[in-house]
């Protein structure tokens, strides 16, 4: 009933006490613990292929209206038909929950994890030490995926770091720009002003300069014209001493 969507095989839930859930917990450990319980002797084989399934994948515990339900893997061997169905129906789920082909997709992770832990079921009833093998691999692929998945995350955090950065001092950049765009507006128009200064300086100088080469040319031949009347007198005055 709880898990009636799951890939994973399970047996029909059953009604339990909370005397029998406290008993039940404590049968839960590790793989490892399982197997070696195993090892030492178990009263016999079909107790140990329970066993090792009520470890690799634990019995899941519900409640409904009230009652406490566990539901454990199932611990029947499959059969080719089995696969053949198991296969079918992780296409099925895919198309039905539409998974993504390609790229990150937690549904479709989901589901393969599903798959993954259908077939440990399946091979570990047939042999249990392949199952408990199974088992630490798909722990590391787990453990490998969350290690991706918390890189991922921090690369993103890391991203949005980065561009939050980039986006504040694109601002400042911005603001710097139209700072220095108005320095040099400003200093565009101080240097039209320098240049019309010094255009009305050259044309003063010039006019001054003119001015003062005009009287200093009237006075050159004023000079000349004076120091002329002077020379033809002192010839006049000193023509009749020759005599």
């Amino acid at each position: 009933m709880a898990l009636a969507q799951s890939l994973v095989k399970y047996e029909n839930p059953v009604l339990v006490s909370k005397s029998q859930e406290r008993h039940l917990r404590g049968r839960k450990g590790k793989a490892a613990a399982v197997a070696a319980a195993a090892a030492a002797g178990a009263s016999s084989k079909t107790q140990q292929t329970e066993d090792i399934l009520n470890a690799i994948l634990p019995p899941t515990e519900f409640e409904d209206e009230g009652q406490l339900w566990l539901q454990k893997v199932s611990s029947t061997p499959a059969t080719r038909l089995d696969v053949i169905n198991l296969q079918e129906q992780l296409d099925l789920r895919l198309q039905q929950r539409k998974a993504r082909e390609t790229g990150i997709c937690p549904v479709r992770r989901q589901l393969y994890d599903q798959c993954f832990d259908e077939l440990i079921r399946q091979v570990t009833i047939n042999t249990a030490e392949r199952g408990l093998l199974l088992l630490r691999v798909r722990d590391e692929i787990r453990l490998t995926i969350q290690a991706y998945q918390t890189l991922y995350e921090s690369s993103v955090a890391f991203g949005m770091r980065k561009a939050l950065q980039a986006q504040q001092g694109k601002s400042e950049m911005e603001e710097t720009i139209e700072r220095l765009e108005d320095e040099n507006r400003d200093l565009a128009r101080s240097v039209q002003e320098l240049k019309a200064k010094i255009e009305a300086i050259e044309k003063r100088e010039s006019d001054r300069r003119a001015l003062e080469e005009k009287k200093h040319a009237e006075e050159v031949a004023f000079l000349k014209r004076t120091n002329a009347q002077l020379k033809s007198q002192l010839e006049t005055i000193l023509a009749p001493v020759k005599k």
